[in-house]
């Protein structure tokens, strides 16, 4: 008794569940019909705490939680877009709530915490800049650059900061008092009387290797140079070597490969490569930046380099220029077949035969010789063909469009095949007697080839094979076997055409015109009435293949920019650089090409270090700096002073004049650059000026901002405006910052020769600087600059 009020409760409660696990599920149902999946999800998990082994419970879960994790990861995504990351890292969370085990949504947390860690380096990097310290903004945007080669906001600072100082991560910083601008003249003194100059006067420490020479004797003479560059050209000149190793120390020794692998810090760079080939990478670093240690990953498509800090500086520009995203097109490509029909059937086909046949004597006997004796009219039997009346005319027109868009990669070919693939069947028999059949595949119907070729102005050229095939008929050998006659059409062409740039391609022509006749004699070539005694066919079949091709670049390989395009990688022995405001060498300009400008590290007053020295017999032994000249470019005097301590003396300034820098002959037809280059000895925050130029001879290509105005990374505002009758206004202006100093380019303008002339002028007829409280600044104007443009 009691055994059956145990099942009859356990009955009840299992009903009473199931029920309630009804109820669950039918809400949960409701609640994703409304929109609302994520809010589903409980009611589906109570259903299955209800009945776990419920199967609709289960799927019903399973849907809603896929749902609603999409719903959620969606807006997560628009939130992070939005750069909303407190947000965005909610929304996360709540997915791995609902599913624990989502891998999208964890890979998503942690790209967020790189995201939110680079938002804040951005920001000190900004701090750096404004701070005017270039090198602690460079090495934090390295950071981030090093993490995220696509980062835009650090790749937009970096190219802010070109043409800074752009050392290894690993180097420490070197003090400020390096960089400060000097006037140095040695004549045949001690390098370690240099260095101690040197050390007294900008507080660096020089440690020096054992077998360093300090007795040697050297000579340097430089105007309006730095600190770094003095210790550069001293190091250069006396096969020396650097190491720094705090930011006031520097380590001097001997440039021997023994020294080098003693001293030289090495770097280890590991290289995550999304796009190009590891192991061509590798081949460039090794002959480019001559890499020793290279190891290469080619399962995950990595490079870890093992080099000098000047190696790994130049490795990562060289990686920068190869790792690019393949160019891509998408080919939009109709192929219309238009056939055409034309049958005519007209007149009277009459019966062509006549058949004689003996009738045997009685039904179902033999023909015997006596009925062949005794044939008459009533025992031969007459057949004759029907006469028929042809009356017909059939057009029929087809059209068969094709209209496939193929997404195809640079120098990477594609298919198409709009057909049918046919069987033909090849029996081979040998001598023995055995047979055996080979089954062959033929492609019918229509096949295009494509191979895209897209270069960087914007044009894709394309290599086009079109290939046109029907089954014509089919032929059965004396085996048994089916083959087929198969018609084609082929056509093969090298395109170029711009982006969007749509190209027909027709005159695949087939054009047949078949006449046939059949009629009675005699009768039948009478004119008119002719076709009452016979029937004539007139069948005209014309097809025609149109291609009609359009090419819409998806992904274009754009230039790199000029930090990556040219940049200076050291000697054939050594990799290390000059320092920055220490210009390179040049061959000279070329035709067309505006001449380097030079320019002094400061206009301010610079130390002169001097030393006495010895004068050698017949030399005059006055120690004033040796006087450097160059066409177009002045220098400032810089004398010792008698009362100076430690041999410093104040350099002359330099007064305040425009030049012009460029070419003095061009040929027709080349373009060439003109630079306006400014020496200013007070600060000018505003410098309009006016070009006049020969507008018959000399067109303006371009007009672009020098980086005058920009120095020390301020905000500036550049306009031009070229008039028909050869004339270009200018205007230049720094905003919310003090005034440019010194000596730079302020504008380049490119441009045209049109014909031939002796001598044009090209001059400034006015310009009007202006400083920092509004005063005018007194510039004179420079000469007219004589160019002769050859035929």
């Amino acid at each position: 008794m009691h055994r059956k009020i145990l099942i009859v409760c356990i009955g009840i409660g299992m009903l009473l569940a199931g029920c309630a696990g009804q109820d669950a599920y039918l809400s949960g149902r409701k609640l994703l019909a409304e929109g609302n999946a994520f809010a589903s999800l409980e009611k589906f998990q109570e259903a299955l705490r209800q009945a776990p082994r419920a199967a609709p419970y289960r799927t019903a879960y399973l849907a809603a939680r896929e749902r609603a994790v999409a719903d959620i990861m969606a807006q997560a995504g628009q939130a992070e877009q939005a750069a909303r990351w407190s947000e965005a890292r909610g929304l996360y969370l709540r997915v791995l709530q609902a599913h624990p085990a989502n891998e999208p949504a964890r890979a998503a947390l942690q790209s967020l915490d790189v995201k939110t860690r680079h938002a804040g380096l951005l920001k000190q990097a900004r701090q750096a800049m404004d701070s005017k310290d270039p090198d602690s903004a460079m090495a934090t945007l390295r950071v981030i650059l090093t993490e995220d080669p696509q980062q835009e906001e650090a790749l937009k600072l970096r190219r802010l900061l070109a043409g800074k100082a752009d050392r290894a991560a690993a180097e420490p910083a070197l003090a400020t008092a390096y960089k400060m601008p000097v006037t140095i003249e040695f004549r045949e003194a001690s390098l370690k009387q240099v260095f101690e100059v040197l050390s007294r006067t900008s507080g660096l420490n020089f440690l020096f290797d054992k077998d360093v020479k300090t007795e040697q004797k050297t000579s340097i003479f430089l105007k309006n140079s730095t600190v770094a560059a003095a210790v550069h050209f001293i190091l250069l000149t006396n096969q020396l070597e650097q190491q720094v190793l705090d930011a006031n120390t520097i380590l001097v020794y001997p440039n021997t490969a023994a020294k080098q692998k003693d001293y030289q810090e090495m770097m280890v760079k590991t290289f995550f490569l999304a796009n190009a080939d590891a192991r061509t990478v590798a081949n460039s670093l090794k002959t480019i930046a001559r890499t020793r240690d290279v190891v290469v990953d080619e399962k995950l498509n990595l490079l870890i380099v093992r080099d000098s800090p000047e190696a790994i500086g130049i490795a990562e520009k060289l990686v920068a220029i190869q790792d690019l995203p393949e160019p891509e097109v998408m080919l939009e490509v109709e192929i219309l077949e238009v056939k055409r029909t034309r049958l005519m059937e007209l007149g009277v086909k009459w019966p062509d035969t006549l058949t004689l046949t003996p009738l045997p004597a009685s039904a179902g006997a033999a023909l015997t010789m006596r009925d062949l004796g005794g044939l008459n009219a009533a025992g031969i039997g007459a057949s004759l063909a029907p006469a028929i009346i042809n009356a017909r005319q059939q057009d029929s027109d087809a059209n068969i469009l094709a209209n496939p868009r193929i997404r195809a990669r640079n120098h990477e070919k594609a298919k198409i095949l709009i057909g049918e693939r046919v069987p033909n069947i090849t029996t081979t028999s040998t001598a023995t007697g055995f047979v055996s059949e080979a089954i062959n595949y033929v492609d019918v119907g229509l096949k295009l080839d494509v191979e895209p070729t897209i270069y960087l102005d914007g044009d894709v050229a394309i290599k086009v094979a079109l290939e046109v095939s029907n089954i014509v008929s089919q032929l059965q050998t004396k085996s048994g076997t089916v083959a087929y006659q198969i018609g084609t059409r082929t056509a093969s062409t090298v395109l170029r055409l711009k982006d969007g740039e749509n190209q027909v391609l027709a005159g695949l022509i087939n054009d047949e015109d078949r006449n046939s006749a059949s009629k009675l004699p005699f009768l039948g070539n009478i004119p008119l009435v002719g076709r009452l005694f016979g029937s004539r066919t007139d069948n005209n079949q014309k097809t025609e293949i149109v291609l009609s091709i359009t090419p819409r670049i998806i992904h274009q390989l754009h230039r790199p920019q000029a930090e990556l395009a040219q940049f200076r990688a050291g000697t054939e022995n050594s990799l290390r650089n000059r320092p920055d405001g220490v210009p390179a060498a040049s061959a000279g300009p070329a035709v067309g090409q505006a001449k380097p400008v030079l320019t002094p590290a400061a206009t301010r007053s610079s130390p002169a270090l001097t030393a006495p020295a010895a004068p050698a017999a017949g030399q005059n032994s006055d120690p004033r700096s040796m006087a450097v000249s160059d066409p177009g470019y002045r220098t400032a005097q810089a004398d010792a002073s008698p009362g100076s301590q430690n041999g410093l003396a104040a350099a002359g300034a330099e007064p305040s004049f425009l030049q012009w820098q460029g070419p003095a002959q061009v040929n027709a037809g080349n373009s060439l650059f003109m630079q306006i280059v400014v020496q200013a000895r007070q600060p000018v925050v505003s410098l309009p000026l006016t070009v006049e130029f020969d507008h018959k001879v000399l067109q303006v290509i371009m007009v672009a901002e020098g980086e005058w105005l920009k120095t020390d990374n301020a905000q500036t505002s550049f306009s031009s405006r070229v008039e028909p009758q050869g004339q270009v206004t200018l205007n230049g202006q720094r905003n919310g910052a003090d005034g440019a100093i010194g000596s730079g380019v302020f504008a380049t303008i490119q441009f045209r020769a049109l014909g031939p002339v002796e001598a044009s002028s090209i001059r400034l007829s006015r310009a009007a600087p202006v400083g920092a409280n509004g005063q005018s600044i007194p510039m004179p104007l420079p000469a007219a600059h004589l160019l002769r443009i050859l035929p």
